[in-house]
């Protein structure tokens, strides 16, 4: 299990990472979000509870991100396989998410929700590791966002399994 706390004047974040894949309990006052990360520890195959409380929405979803990156983080085992890949279709989307665990945080994106773009860049940063998401198509922004989030959770699930003793040949 791995918990992290965030506490700050506007926010306080507690996420948990729990080896009960099936213990997912999400409570940030932002149904969305909610939803998102529902969405994201189901097809990331790990148990997982967040709770949230702020002042602002953006607020909340700002710092949820950089609580769950860093909790990740964390959770990662020593020698991870590190890379993850999923193209997922929802309806009108596809979405395409590319990590690398491996400890060098940058994002790269283009979804059509300034404050899931936002989440999207300060996980990464967190979590410190590389993430490309993609979309090849849609119209629907809540199909978009919510395709990002099942494909990073299905990439997720590839790069936190365990890998060997080669994280790199430098």
């Amino acid at each position: 299990m791995t918990v992290v706390v965030r506490e700050t004047r506007e926010t306080t974040v507690r996420v948990e990472i729990v080896n009960e894949p099936a213990r997912i309990e999400i409570a940030t006052s932002v149904p969305f979000l909610d939803h998102m990360l529902t969405t994201l520890a189901r097809y990331m195959g790990s148990g997982v509870i967040v709770s949230a409380r702020g002042d602002l929405k953006h607020h909340i979803i700002e710092d949820v991100a950089i609580a769950f990156g860093t909790a990740l983080a964390k959770h990662a085992p020593a020698f991870p396989a590190r890379f993850g890949d999923r193209t997922v279709p929802m309806d009108d989307a596809l979405v395409q998410c590319v990590i690398d665990i491996g400890g060098r945080p940058y994002y790269r994106g283009g979804l059509p929700s300034s404050l899931y773009e936002h989440w999207m860049r300060s996980f990464a940063d967190s979590a410190r590791a590389t993430l490309h998401i993609r979309v090849i198509r849609g119209w629907d922004r809540h199909h978009v966002v919510e395709g990002a989030f099942k494909a990073l959770g299905f990439a997720l699930r590839q790069a936190l399994r365990p890998g060997d003793d080669v994280m790199g040949t430098k």
